[in-house]
């Protein structure tokens, strides 16, 4: 008896010692698989913040001359305020040089009481994350706001004395969900993306409208071009039906007029093309409207310009950011990533390059603008949605953001939300975004072409 159970034993004990071996090499498989993960804000020299090659002598003193203004600190005296969410440009565009977006300290913290002022910070300003302006969704009323609501006030700081502003109630209107947060965006490059002809635009949105409407890239339809409907939409100027290309929504058409805007917004300081007051409470009005003008009187040409003029020579000619060839991941990996950028569909609204046109600054003409991005506004979703419309960018609607200089930013998505690329590259998919397949194309990658692309964009 005991002799004929001893080679079902051993039978039994062969069968176990080889499931517990395959386990453990299945195991082993698994702990050796690498999840692909954002490579982080990619180190180095900044390879951005310097002038556009090709400049002559007078528009390199034109930029130099403007750069130092961009970083100046405004004060009370000079027309900060009566609201603000800083008091200098560069502040806000800081990483990884002047002209940037976000640095890893947010400069808002520190401003709250700078000069003896009285704010608090709002809970939704830390540290350590990105300097955000707030707007609100809607007015007490129901209809729509979509405004900036400054963060600080005047109030309590130097050269204030008898101003006594409060700050907007944002613990209600977060209790209320009604605030919503952009950040900065980059300016690197800013002078090529203003060149680029509405034509090229236009002729880019029509050539790979078959293969947009094949993934889902839709838009609102927008021209009709001999008989054949282009799908995607640009955000047009009120006035002269041009394309406008600045902001998170395409909102504003020139770099003048987005350093107009934002001078009076971001700094309360008026200026030639905004010369209203945004809170005209009379005990809280220190200089003459508007803060900032031309100089008619100064004897030489750059003493003469208005700030808002400065702003705009800097970043029309601002350098587009230098790509690195072989970082993170090795110059192999880069190059599988761009591939991959392009087969799986991202590049359909993340234009790799367009061209400028024959414009009259000789640095800027008829130049590649690798900007990856196709200027136009889409529809990204339930998940991004913000419920604010500017000109006729809707509230689900949104430019696709340039990536180049991407490889150094620290905060993602309008808001901020996240410091992770991966997560980034997820938010653009929920209900009704066009971004839906192509994301799934991603999601379907093996783990390491994940990552090859993950560091294609953070090599940019």
């Amino acid at each position: 008896m005991k002799s004929k159970l001893v080679v079902p034993l051993s039978l039994a004990a062969a069968v176990a010692g080889l499931f517990f071996s395959q386990v453990e090499m299945v195991s082993s498989q698994l702990a050796t698989t690498t999840v692909a993960q954002d490579p982080g804000v990619r180190g180095g020299a900044a390879g951005a913040g310097g002038a556009i090659a090709g400049l002559s002598k007078t528009e390199t003193a034109f930029f130099t001359a403007s750069r130092a203004t961009f970083q100046e600190v405004d004060a009370v005296a000079g027309g900060l305020g009566p609201r603000m969410n800083l008091d200098q440009c560069s502040g806000c565009h800081a990483q990884p040089a002047v002209g940037g977006t976000s640095p890893f300290v947010n400069p808002q913290v520190a401003f709250a009481s700078k000069d003896g002022g009285t704010d608090f910070v709002p809970s939704f300003i830390a540290a350590n994350g990105p300097v955000r302006e707030a707007r609100f969704v809607l007015n007490p009323d129901g209809t729509s706001d979509g405004g900036v609501h400054d963060l600080f006030t005047i109030t309590g700081r130097t050269g204030a004395t008898g101003c006594t502003l409060a700050q907007p109630d944002f613990a209600t209107q977060l209790a209320n969900n009604n605030v919503i947060f952009r950040i900065p965006t980059p300016v690197f490059g800013a002078g090529l993306i203003e060149q680029i002809p509405d034509s090229v635009i236009l002729a880019n949105q029509a050539s790979t409208a078959s293969q947009r409407g094949s993934l889902g890239i839709q838009g609102r339809p927008n021209f009709d071009v001999t008989g054949r409907t282009i799908t995607g939409v640009t955000n047009n100027n009120g006035n002269d039906g041009t394309i406008a290309r600045f902001g998170w929504k395409a909102q504003n058409k020139s770099l003048l007029l987005f350093s107009g805007e934002a001078y009076n917004v971001e700094q309360g300081i008026t200026n030639e093309l905004f010369q209203t007051e945004r809170d005209e409470t009379p005990t809280c009005q220190f200089a003459t409207t508007p803060n900032d003008f031309t100089h008619t009187d100064a004897v030489k040409p750059l003493d003469a310009i208005s700030d808002i003029e400065k702003f705009a020579f800097f970043m029309r000619f601002l350098a587009a950011p230098t790509p690195s060839p072989d970082t993170p991941g090795g110059a192999t990996s880069i190059a599988n990533g761009k591939s991959l950028f392009s087969s799986i569909g991202c590049a359909l609204c993340h234009t790799p390059t367009l061209n400028t046109g024959n414009t009259t600054v000789a640095a800027l003409r008829n130049q590649p603008v690798n900007l990856f991005s196709d200027v136009l506004v889409h529809d990204m979703g339930v998940g991004l949605a913000d419920g604010v419309s500017q000109g006729q960018a809707g509230p689900r609607e949104f430019r696709s953001a340039p990536l180049w200089g991407l490889g150094q930013r620290i905060f993602f998505l309008h808001d901020g939300r996240t410091s992770d690329l991966l997560q980034a590259i997820q938010a653009h998919s929920s209900t009704g975004s066009e971004a839906n397949s192509v994301i799934g194309n991603f999601n379907r990658l093996s783990e390491s072409k994940k990552q090859d692309l993950l560091n294609f964009l953070r090599s940019l």
